[in-house]
């Protein structure tokens, strides 16, 4: 499996970036702990999530923007 190129986190957050040859995708997840105290992760956000997940999508859009100019 390939590694990803970037990776953001604030909090519980966390943007994942994947270069597909010059074409950037991002997965976002939020970490939590399930009733075994183990770490998991979901695509699905509470209120209380939605400024670190803006936050974090901000900054990888930032970050592709950066990659993709310095390159052209």
């Amino acid at each position: 499996m390939s590694q990803p190129a970037h990776k953001i986190k604030i909090g519980r957050i966390a943007a994942t970036i994947w270069n597909n040859d010059g074409f950037y995708s991002v997965d976002v997840a939020r970490a939590y702990k399930d009733n075994h105290d183990e770490w998991k992760s979901t695509n699905s956000f509470s209120q209380s999530d939605l400024l670190n997940l803006a936050k974090c999508v901000e900054r990888a859009e930032a970050w592709i923007n950066h990659k993709s100019n310095s390159t052209t």
